[in-house]
């Protein structure tokens, strides 16, 4: 039987309080808080995130290939996919994909997922969502926007969650869009595109689904499907005959937001960290059209519950924005003074010469003496071996703050920049930034972990690389 084998999850550290963005524009936001992308991170990185947290205790080279969902890409004509592969340390022999344009994306992947399992092309596919999405300044969507990622394998083999059956319905009508060159999200009157399209065309695919699979309502256990706000889901919630306070998965507006293509699959990795065996689970998205999906809960949840971040852990581990105006800062919505240093250019043959140090955080182990060194050199600088090295993943492993210092000037975003010096614990030094972090509890001793990020922007390029950040417990 095919299902889901194992989930991942990722929320930005950052959040925003709603009252602070009401109080910015003289008027009321709602309740709650939404989660925010640090100015290093994008849906790229999120999306690296989240299969990580996905992959945690796993065999990596079981993965025969990946599907990447967003609506939120860092280019336009560059896949990410092929990024996220290599920061996870995935075999370069695999199908990578971007699925754009859509916010059911991710049940696109998941329907090429499944199909790729049932057709024996494939073992374990994995299917990322993520989106970091902008919102103007002052819109409706600003206070409803959140970022995040989602992760899920499918396979065969120790399924956690069966896929039962699906219905699959595809729309023409326009609700939201946006054109090559808006930087904002446009979109129609808000009661038509309600009344017309989410009350509509989401409830008609479940119903649809219903009548497909000979269940009813009443059997469902957990509901998990998109809402664009807390009002609209609960509104579809009632038409999919749903009871909204004992069936319906919690969508987290209050403390996310709407993360757009990942929303439906974080709300299912929610389900699926408290779900029992034999639960009934309805996963459904829209987006020109809506997909449906049921699935049953197997007696291997047990095995991984509490064994990744996912959605809990991430919640718990957060810092609040001090106010809109950092919120404007990361997400560079004004344009500043222009600094006196330049921009620093960026090397593509650098790049390639490196990519096993750029992408997958290689470093090397002296087969001589065990020791771990990096970066990438000839000669141990322990034992003076040459040439007898072999190839160490770093990208998974912790270390420990060695010394660091602050700096006030520098090229970044968020101020100040926080070089630092990490003892690994599997041996050997990184020099790195770090980032995620309050420079008030910084100190020497402190425990560090890696994540992959934005490093910096520069000939026209955007170049991502491991900085440490202090363990999210």
């Amino acid at each position: 039987m095919v299902g889901i084998t194992s989930y991942g999850a990722y929320i930005p550290i950052y959040r925003l309080s709603r009252k602070d963005i009401g109080s910015m524009w003289g008027q009321g936001a709602g309740a709650g808080e939404r989660s925010v992308a640090n100015a290093d991170e994008d849906s790229l990185t999120m999306g690296v995130e989240a299969a990580i947290d996905c992959l945690r205790g796993m065999d990596r080279s079981i993965v025969d290939a990946l599907y990447f969902a967003t609506v939120s890409a860092p280019y336009l004509e560059k896949q990410s996919a092929s990024i996220i592969r290599a920061a996870a340390d995935l075999r370069d022999s695999i199908p990578t994909m971007d699925i754009a344009h859509s916010l059911r994306g991710f049940t696109s992947g998941l329907r090429a997922a499944e199909d790729a399992v049932k057709a024996g092309s494939a073992k374990n596919v994995m299917v990322v969502a993520s989106d970091c999405r902008l919102a103007a300044p002052d819109s409706g969507f600003e206070p409803q926007f959140g970022d995040g990622s989602a992760a899920l394998m499918i396979g065969s083999d120790d399924v956690i969650a069966t896929i039962d059956g699906s219905y699959h319905l595809s729309s023409e009508f326009i609700d939201v869009w946006r054109k090559p060159g808006d930087r904002y999200m446009q979109v129609w009157e808000d009661r038509f595109i309600r009344e017309e399209g989410y009350l509509k065309i989401l409830p008609q695919a479940v119903k649809a689904l219903y009548n497909k699979l000979n269940i009813k309502p009443e059997e469902i256990t957990r509901a998990c499907f998109y809402g664009p706000d807390p009002r609209t889901h609960t509104a579809m919630a009632r038409k999919m005959n749903l009871d909204a306070k004992t069936q319906v998965q919690d969508p987290m507006a209050g403390s996310i937001g709407n993360t757009g293509t990942a929303l439906s699959p974080m709300i299912l990795v929610s389900a699926l960290e408290e779900a029992k065996p034999g639960d009934k689970i309805l996963l459904a998205t829209y987006g020109d059209g809506a997909d449906a999906y049921l699935l049953t809960v197997t007696e291997n949840i047990t095995k991984i519950q509490g064994q990744r971040r996912g959605i809990q852990k991430h919640l718990e581990s957060k810092m609040m924005l001090p106010g809109y105006g950092k919120y404007v800062q990361i997400r560079q919505l004004m344009e500043w003074q222009k600094g006196t240093i330049p921009a620093r250019p960026s090397s593509l043959p650098v790049i390639w010469r490196d990519k096993e140090l750029v992408w997958k955080l290689y470093g090397l182990k002296c087969n001589n003496c065990g020791n771990v060194q990096l970066p990438r050199q000839r000669v141990c600088m322990y034992c003076r071996a040459k040439d007898n090295f072999e190839f160490i993943r770093l990208s998974d492993q912790t270390g420990t703050l060695f010394t660091f210092s602050m700096d006030q000037r520098a090229q970044e975003i968020v101020l100040p920049k926080v070089f630092s010096v990490i003892d690994l614990d599997c041996g050997g030094r990184f020099y790195s930034v770090m980032t995620d972090r309050d420079t008030e509890k910084v100190e020497v001793g402190m425990k560090v972990e890696m994540t992959f990020r934005i490093q910096l922007e520069g000939s026209e390029l955007i170049n991502y690389f491991w900085r440490v950040r202090p363990i999210r417990a």
